[in-house]
């Protein structure tokens, strides 16, 4: 594996360090940010600068008005853009539609894509992936799975409820997953693509959470005979959990590359204050328990980058990479919450206020030990792997 940048890849890192700065970081204390995230009028006006930046959904084919980025390429963009926790969200690439837009891409008809894909590569529509149920329903357990879609005629109707929804309000569309009943008999899980809003898909509640940086926020939907054409299946009846690993092991990999950003700005704001801030006669950057927990922090972003970048290489070689992931997510996810944790640390009584993005950021990245899985399901999964290549 070649660690060096091309030029052109630097020079790209550049400019979305430059947008992010410039652009970003002043709206991060624009109103429109609020407990439930950024607003569709402040996602639609980042969006704006990004496409006039020439930087709006950089992970996509040319094709889509995408810049074509390989895996490796992807790390390097995303980590510059999650900078700000609102740069992904500026840049067309933040979850769940950049997972979403990745899954239709690889498993959408032409027509699909035109339909749904197309409108939201140029930022102009978001969308949410309905999976995650409340108990007893499916969570780490997709088997669990309690939402059904009984075909009746050329249609399927869809029952259940999910939790967890991520940006479902203000969709334009929904991704839902669902045991597939046809002719009274079980088939296995099928994803089904419905236009929001439509009848039946209620958002029950919306969810107070830690983090605030989703569009949408996050909610439990209700789903009351929901009619879905057949036509509007996304890839094959009885695929679904096998579909969903196109959209998850990607998706674990993205999510590490803009967290690594965040845990980079949250450090640099650390880092800077602790140079300046006196103590005991020297700056507390000086002082043993501060410089050492500094040092942790370069040697975690540093290691979480290398391992980003190898399991983006191995996705690049055609490899499936599901067990890297794993351990990535695990890795990267207990990695960024212990440079951001440091970070407050550092900061002292300055951490715990929003007189800094550190306190947001501290807030936020806490949920990524569970989003995609959590720590615990991903080593329960490599032990496994263990065990049978034992065996």
């Amino acid at each position: 594996m070649d660690f060096s940048l091309t030029p052109s890849l630097v020079a790209l890192q550049k400019r979305t360090r430059t947008f992010v700065n410039d652009i970003v970081i002043p709206r991060e204390r624009d109103p429109r940010r609020a407990q439930h995230g950024p607003s569709d009028d402040l996602r639609r006006e980042l969006v704006g600068h990004a496409r006039d930046a020439g930087l709006l959904s950089p992970q996509l084919p040319r094709e889509l008005g995408g810049l074509g980025l390989s895996y490796v390429e992807k790390a390097v963009v995303f980590e510059a853009a999650g900078y700000s926790m609102l740069g992904p969200v500026a840049l067309n690439c933040a979850a769940p539609d950049e997972g979403n837009m990745h899954l239709l891409d690889a498993v959408a008809t032409p027509e699909q894509k035109e339909r749904w894909l197309r409108p939201m590569a140029a930022g102009e529509t978001r969308s949410c992936f309905c999976m995650t149920e409340p108990h007893p329903g499916a969570g780490s357990d997709p088997s669990l799975m309690k939402t059904t879609a009984v075909k009746d005629g050329d249609d399927f109707v869809i029952n259940g409820r999910k939790w967890l929804i991520t940006g479902a309000d203000g969709a334009a569309f929904t991704i839902i997953m669902a045991r597939t009943i046809i002719d009274g008999e079980d088939v296995g899980a099928t994803m089904f693509v419905a236009d929001l809003p439509t009848s039946g898909f209620r958002i029950d509640r919306e969810l107070v959470t830690l983090d605030s940086s989703f569009t949408g926020g996050h909610a439990e939907i209700l789903l009351e005979n929901v009619r879905v054409p057949a036509s509007d299946i996304l890839g094959q009846i009885g695929q679904g959990f096998r579909n969903a690993q196109v959209r998850l092991v990607p998706a674990r990999l993205t999510h590490c590359m803009r967290w690594l950003g965040a845990a980079r700005r949250a450090h640099d704001i650390a880092a800077d204050y602790a140079r300046k801030r006196e103590a005991f006669g020297a700056v507390i950057a000086a002082h043993q328990g501060i410089g050492f927990m500094l040092a942790d922090n370069e040697i975690d972003l540093h290691t979480a980058r290398i391992g980003i970048w190898h399991t983006a290489w191995l996705l690049d070689q055609g490899e499936r990479a599901g067990l890297e992931s794993s351990m990535l997510k695990v890795y990267c996810s207990e990695a960024v919450w212990r440079v951001v944790d440091r970070c407050v640390q550092v900061l002292g009584g300055m951490g715990v206020t929003g007189d800094t993005e550190v306190e947001r950021i501290f807030r936020d990245i806490r949920a990524f030990r569970i989003y995609d899985g959590p720590s615990e399901v991903h080593r329960w999964n490599i032990a496994r792997k263990l065990n049978k290549a034992a065996a």
